[in-house]
């Protein structure tokens, strides 16, 4: 695969900087969070500059982009520590339709994904039991009438409440996995919204007998397992070259503030053990960057193990690079770095959730072990 950014990449990527510089500032950021709901006016932002059709198909109002088109964007959105749900709903979301819905679902919803005129989020994370993506608590029952009916609970669920629909995996009556498009206002439902250590959102929801058409079933059996097993992936990649932004980002500041401050007559830069840790951030960025670019690549590799193994391999090393370079930043920043007055705290904290998305260290390594 051919990572040399084409011309429109450069331009997209130059364009969403300057996007991020003047609308992702740090007070930007702050004030976002504190209102605990999805900004209209930067979402319209970003679907006007045609980051949530990325990979959306041009017959559906979208760009078609190859999956190297993650690589460009979402390193932009790790800089600035864009907290919107692209990756739960411009890419996961839109996978996982354009995966497995049929032509009528997929004609209603993916054109108002790419324009930023509706959000889906996937609910496929049940309590206590980790990452596991089979459904069990949750499920699907016909009634007397034959009307389908949706019980259980999903947690976690990224950016559940700004989404107008969720993706739910549940469980049928003979026990086969079904992915269902659940309306966010549908009668039964309680939902709890969450902030998350990195100031992102997160929620549980409550299903009691939700009444559900049966055009909510988007796939059934092996199809809803490769569908989410999709969404997943493309997830994973865009989060690894998010976390490589993030990194790089996060770097700048740290070198920035060590030019700047000054210790015994001169900036803390010129010792040499502080230059030295400066040298091993720099090769853990790259490192991870370097997975971004393999996990980029693994999603056009048509062998499952090996995609699988590929994508493992670079969120894992996305989780141990991050975790790394954020907490050098925040130690060579001194006391400062641990005040939340500085935006080093933000990066640190967007760079230790990342390992618990999709699957934290402990969940890439047993998938490592068992394609070994």
């Amino acid at each position: 695969m051919d990572f040399a950014y084409t011309e429109e990449q450069r331009m997209l990527a130059d364009s969403l900087r300057r996007l991020v510089q003047d609308e992702w500032t740090f007070a930007q950021r702050r004030a976002r969070a504190a209102e605990a709901a999805l900004d209209r006016r930067a979402w319209t932002q970003l679907a006007e500059l045609g980051v949530l059709g990325l990979n959306v198909a041009a017959a559906y109002g979208g760009f078609g982009e190859p999956p190297a088109s993650l690589l460009p964007v979402h390193l932009e959105l790790g800089r600035g520590l864009v907290s919107e749900p692209v990756i739960p709903s411009a890419v996961m979301g839109a996978t996982l339709i354009a995966a497995c819905a049929d032509a009528a679902v997929q004609q209603q919803w993916l054109p108002a994904l790419a324009a930023g005129e509706a959000v889906v989020a996937l609910a496929y994370q049940e309590p206590g039991r980790r990452y596991d993506t089979e459904p069990e608590q949750c499920r699907l029952q016909a009634d007397a009438a034959g009307a389908l009916r949706l019980s259980g609970a999903k947690h976690l669920v990224w950016h559940g409440a700004a989404a107008q629909a969720w993706i739910v995996s549940a469980r049928d009556a003979a026990g086969e996995p079904q992915l269902l498009l659940v309306p966010a206002d549908a009668p039964g439902v309680t939902l709890l919204d969450t902030p998350t250590l990195d100031r992102a959102r997160c929620a549980r929801i409550d299903f009691d007998r939700t009444p559900l058409p049966a055009a909510a079933v988007i796939a059934s059996g092996a199809a809803a397992r490769a569908g989410l097993a999709a969404a997943l992936e493309w997830g994973t990649a865009a989060l690894c070259a998010h976390a490589a932004g993030a990194m790089e980002r996060l770097l700048e500041i740290t070198i920035e503030y060590l030019k700047t401050r000054r210790q015994f007559g001169q900036p803390l830069a010129a010792f040499q053990v502080l230059q030295h840790r400066m040298a091993d951030m720099l090769v853990a960025k790259e490192m991870g960057l370097s997975m971004a670019y393999v996990a980029a690549a693994a999603l056009s590799e048509p062998d499952r193990a090996q995609r699988r193994r590929m994508l493992a391999s670079a969120k894992l090393e996305a989780a141990r690079a991050g975790r790394f370079v954020a907490q050098s930043a925040v130690q060579l920043h001194g006391g400062m770095g641990m005040t939340d007055e500085l935006e080093v705290g933000d990066y640190f904290k967007r760079l230790t959730m990342i390992d618990q998305l999709l699957g934290d260290s402990a969940e890439q390594l047993a998938v490592l072990e068992e394609l070994a």
